[in-house]
């Protein structure tokens, strides 16, 4: 979808499937790291499940489109480093755009739901 940051970030997949390889290669350390990448796998998404349900009130995307949570989520986070490092600010600007259009139809049918309720 965007060819110059996929090739940016093609480097440090290959760095990270490298180290990987190398810790899981090896008799003493495979058990070990395969562990510990467990345990912080498992952390990672204990800290997404409360950090969305603590800071949005809101259900994690996973909920939404499972796919999108697993394959597209860490490309969000690369396009966020990217901006803050001053990438395509016009492209930065109309997904900020994009972003409040939906918050605010988020909050809409979120005070609306809300209104139905009380109603009842």
């Amino acid at each position: 979808m965007e060819p110059l940051a996929g090739l940016l970030i093609t480097p440090l997949i290959l760095l990270m499937t490298a180290f990987v390889t190398h810790l899981t290669s090896s008799s003493t350390t495979s058990a070990a790291a395969n562990a510990v990448a467990g345990y912080v796998f498992g952390l990672a998404w204990i800290a997404q499940f409360v950090g969305h349900g603590v800071y949005e009130k809101r259900a994690p995307a996973l909920f939404d489109n499972l796919v999108q949570a697993v394959f597209l989520a860490p490309f969000f986070v690369w396009f966020e480093v990217l901006f803050w490092c001053g990438y395509r600010p016009e492209l930065k600007a109309r997904v900020e755009e994009g972003v409040l259009k939906r918050l605010e139809a988020f909050r809409r049918e979120k005070i609306g739901g809300e209104m139905e309720g009380k109603r009842e």
